[in-house]
């Protein structure tokens, strides 16, 4: 605790690589909770992270190469072998079912913890070597972020006591 100011001198930052629902979750759990802290908190949203700074979200579960998933069906957890995903239409229904228990659960979307990570000061950043690989514009992405490189990112790890690459 900083005796001058009365708040948490530490801060944080994340570089943020995957865009699909359920590695959406910590980048923007942590985000939040440590701004709740009093942390100084900073995102680099690079590489398929980036669509997670889009204005409309459709993201789905990434069923495959993810052997741990299970979700609790019929009263007990049932796992996917990776050979299910490759069946069509595998990742659109893993991904309704997530969605259906992550509102059953009352767990906040993305776009709730996405805006809760906004309000509270979270300084998001956009790279901008990404927005011209993938051809995003500015007018595709939410109000806010502003937009750098790997130096950008670079400067605000040096600052940081907690750097996470998710």
């Amino acid at each position: 605790m900083n005796a001058d100011t009365g708040t948490n001198a530490k801060a944080m930052s994340m570089i943020v690589t995957k865009g699909s629902l359920d590695w959406a979750y910590p980048p923007f759990i942590l985000a939040t909770t440590a701004a709740a802290m009093g942390l100084k908190v900073s995102m680099f949203f690079t590489f398929y992270g980036l669509t997670l700074l889009k204005k409309k979200l459709d993201l789905q579960v990434t069923t495959l190469g993810n052997p741990a998933m299970s979700m609790p069906m019929m009263g007990m957890h049932m796992g996917m072998p990776n050979i299910v995903s490759a069946i069509p239409g595998v990742d659109a229904a893993a991904s309704a079912m997530m969605k259906n228990l992550i509102k059953k659960k009352g767990v906040a979307s993305i776009e709730e913890l996405r805006d809760m990570a906004v309000e509270s000061d979270v300084k998001m950043i956009a790279c901008q070597m990404t927005m011209d690989l993938f051809e995003y514009k500015t007018d595709d992405l939410i109000e806010g972020p502003e937009l750098g490189g790997a130096a950008t990112y670079i400067e605000e790890a040096s600052k940081s006591e907690i750097n996470l690459f998710i």
